[in-house]
């Protein structure tokens, strides 16, 4: 197989710099044809600006580029009309319906052969085809948005915080979508600032933090990689439990509904802690073992929550 079938995206050693300021720093990163890339980073972190990039909207300062085999500073041209873009906060006419919406854009961008009805059935919107854009939820019209990306059949295509503002029904709605575009072969370039999002969709997660690349890998190799320990939860009435992990020696910590949280390194430790708990005469109401999420080795490797507003506390 030749790397330009295997890669739809290729990243070399790409730096962006605006004056002093260096907001990409030697940024190299494969995306594999087909496949589902999760780009994940905090504000700030270069990751729109290395987006752009790649969709030839801004030139690097240094490095190469390449989509589709082709170099995104020599070909523009070539590239634009090869890929699809949904930008954040995607919005449409009002009054148009989501037929007339995506007939519009497909006009637009000069598309002769877009299968209007193709679409609309892979953004699950058949019953809405007649609805007018103003009368759609919030995420009926990220699901159109993600149809209007679609209207030039392109192989790669950019998808930025798609789900944004979305309860969790119509998120979901949507992933069922972006799994549908796997499905069809399409090469889907994901920014995203849902952990589970990404976790659920990705084959491949980047994570970019003050301007390099810090980890990579499917979501289980980042997890077993960044975070080889488990968290046991217990829900008690009492401090009791707590008093006796920190004699211990543990440091738990209480979450957002005031479980206990305790980092374990071995499931010995569990049981070390239950039988403790037990001896004296204490219990707990319930337990849980997990493993670590993403969103976890992601405040781990970068310092920082993805989003606004604290994930639940994990024990350090």
């Amino acid at each position: 197989m030749t790397n330009e079938a295997e890669h739809a995206i290729e990243v070399k050693a790409l730096t962006k710099r605006y004056g002093d300021f260096l907001a990409v720093n030697d940024v190299s990163f494969n995306v594999r044809t087909g496949g589902v890339f999760a780009f994940l980073g905090p504000n700030g972190a270069g990751k729109t600006t290395t987006v752009e990039i790649i969709e030839t909207i801004r030139t690097p300062t240094s490095g190469k580029v390449s989509v589709l085999g082709m170099d995104v500073t020599k070909r523009k041209r070539d590239i634009v009309p090869r890929i699809g873009v949904l930008p954040q906060g995607f919005s449409s006419f009002d009054r148009l319906t989501v037929r007339e919406t995506i007939q519009y854009y497909s006009r637009l961008f000069g598309c002769r052969n877009t299968n209007i009805d193709g679409l609309i059935e892979l953004a699950n919107l058949t019953d809405k085809s007649m609805d007018q854009f103003k009368n759609l939820s919030g995420g009926l019209k990220q699901r159109l948005g993600i149809a209007i990306a679609l209207v030039n059949d392109p192989e790669v295509v950019f998808l930025d915080e798609p789900t944004t503002g979305l309860d969790p029904r119509a998120r979901r709605e949507v992933w069922k979508v972006l799994l549908g575009l796997k499905k069809n072969g399409k090469t889907v370039f994901l920014t995203t600032h849902y952990m589970e999002e990404a976790e659920l969709l990705a084959d491949t997660v980047a994570i970019i933090s003050k301007g390099k690349i810090v980890a990579m890998g499917s979501p289980d190799e980042l997890i077993e990689r960044n975070a080889n320990y488990l968290i046991l939860t217990l829900k008690t009435v009492d401090e009791t439990p707590l008093e006796i992990v920190q004699t211990m020696g543990f440091k738990p910590v209480h979450d957002n509904h005031e479980n206990i949280m305790v980092r374990v390194e071995h499931t010995d430790d569990v049981r070390k802690i239950l039988n403790a708990i037990k001896e004296v005469g204490a219990s707990s109401l319930s337990l849980d073992v997990r493993k670590p999420n993403l969103e976890e080795v992601f405040l781990k490797l970068t310092g920082e929550a993805l989003r606004e507003g604290p994930a639940e506390g994990v024990p350090e």
